[in-house]
């Protein structure tokens, strides 16, 4: 089978995001959606241990859990289900995915913080800041291609883009916004956060086609009886 031409990537990409839940999630399905939502977790910690700037949603946890005294992850599952209530004028519709989105990555969040250790050399925040953007983009695929419902923030663009927004705009919007929310709460904004807002999209492009689980085929009906 020949790769999505680059002409028909962004409606792929679009399709992919708003597929609907599918019945019955087979046991693969649920480990590659639970993996990836760790994963997302742990590529936000790994951006915030570099210390060159986090992800743009994760500048607004950070600033939050600054000025409050609760945990990046905490703030993550708050925004999440606060986000969930933007769904309904949007008319977006949650799944499974959903739902685990606002909880475990929040939780992975915490816990990979806990794990990460600190460090000041350059070329290991270097490292970790790069480490953080694939493994973002690769938890990404992960968890959007089992179809199982798109995380919340992904709701919001897709629901944003259904008003008559491009995704790449609706993104962009969300993303500036979020992060400048945080800066101004005592958020990291840096380099890293630049460096993932370009790579993010083109990368993530590349994991969706190759992390995406198509639906069980169905059994074909028999046909009707004929009646005299």
């Amino acid at each position: 089978m020949s790769a999505p031409s680059r002409r028909s990537a962004p409606a792929l990409v679009q399709r992919l995001l708003i597929t609907p839940v599918l019945p019955r999630p087979r046991l693969r399905r649920l480990a590659q959606l639970y993996v990836g939502l760790y994963l997302y977790g742990l590529s936000g910690a790994l951006l915030l241990r570099s210390d060159l700037g986090a992800m743009p949603w994760d500048v607004l946890h950070q600033g939050l859990s600054l000025q409050t005294g609760l945990s990046i992850g905490t703030w993550s599952i708050i925004i999440g289900t606060l986000l969930m209530l933007l769904w309904i004028p949007l008319r977006q519709k949650a799944g499974l995915g959903t739902l685990s989105n606002v909880i475990v990555i929040g939780l992975s969040v915490d816990l990979s913080l806990w794990l990460l250790p600190t460090t000041d050399l350059m070329p290991l925040r270097l490292l970790l800041l790069a480490l953080g953007v694939l493994v973002c983009a690769v938890a990404t695929g992960c968890y959007i291609g089992v179809g199982l419902g798109p995380g919340p923030r992904d709701g919001l663009m897709t629901g944003l883009a259904g008003l008559g927004l491009s995704i790449r705009l609706a993104r962009t919007l969300i993303e500036v916004t979020v992060a400048l929310l945080g800066f101004l709460l005592g958020g990291t904004v840096g380099v890293g956060t630049v460096v993932f807002m370009l790579a993010i999209g083109p990368l993530t492009q590349v994991f969706l086609p190759l992390m995406r689980m198509s639906e069980p085929p169905r059994p074909p009906r028999s046909p009707a009886p004929r009646t005299s």
